[in-house]
């Protein structure tokens, strides 16, 4: 299977201003965010992307508006990426919702939390994971086993993604730290994905793109499932 970095937007107007944005809408990125948009293009110098998926939210697009530019790629929309729905928390200040008694189920048993008037945390993981394995196989389908592919979404999105990929339970996903602009990345094969990076905000990042396929004795492909025993030796 292909090579997915789950990209997350840039900073927003809405980070650090103390209110839960959710999925208000005509939320974009500030200055910060907007360089940090720019420097995506170097960045990823050198990697090999096959498409963009991106969630519908305004900032998720604009982030990845440079990219699509300079690759020469369109965009992918896709909803079940989009953030999460926050319900009646949205456009709240957090100094208020931490208040709630639903604040400390979303930090220690967030697989019970489910916002009022909005969505679980369960049942954005499974929307999410969904979507991420449904393009994951269509792109491997459409550009080979190692391809690899940018899915831009937001915070939680991201985190309960690589929860999944990592094999642990949502109720531990609060444990994992994906920042604005930073880059995670999942390979997933027949039998389990590699996490291959986590929260990656600066460096080279062509040593994520596959390596051609090889061939162990009698001419039997190396399975791609296959762990490195003793660990990686890198590239």
């Amino acid at each position: 299977m292909s090579t997915v970095i789950l990209l997350r937007h840039g900073k927003s107007t809405a980070n650090g201003s103390g209110v839960l944005a959710g999925r208000t809408p005509k939320v974009g990125l500030d200055d910060t965010g907007r360089a940090q948009a720019e420097r995506l293009v170097e960045r990823l110098a050198g990697v090999p992307v096959a498409e963009l998926v991106v969630s519908p939210m305004l900032r998720c697009k604009q982030t990845v508006t440079p990219l699509a530019t300079a690759l020469g790629l369109d965009k992918t929309v896709e909803p079940r990426l989009s953030e999460v729905d926050y319900g009646e928390w949205t456009g709240r200040e957090l100094k208020t919702l931490v208040k709630e008694p639903l604040w400390r189920v979303v930090q220690s048993h967030p697989s019970a939390a489910v916002f009022p008037g909005g969505e679980g945390l369960a049942a954005m993981q499974a929307r999410a994971v969904a979507a991420i394995r449904a393009h994951d196989a269509r792109i491997t389908a459409e550009h080979g086993d190692h391809a690899v592919w940018i899915a831009c979404s937001h915070g939680d999105v991201i985190k309960a993604v690589l929860a999944d990929a990592l094999g642990q339970h949502l109720d531990a996903f609060q444990r994992i730290v994906v920042d604005p602009a930073s880059v995670s990345v999942v390979r997933y094969t027949e039998t389990r994905p590699f996490v291959l990076r986590v929260n990656e905000n600066a460096g080279d990042l062509k040593g994520i793109v596959p390596p051609p396929p090889k061939k162990t004795g009698r001419g039997k492909k190396a399975s791609d499932s296959d762990a490195v025993v003793g660990g990686s030796t890198g590239r």
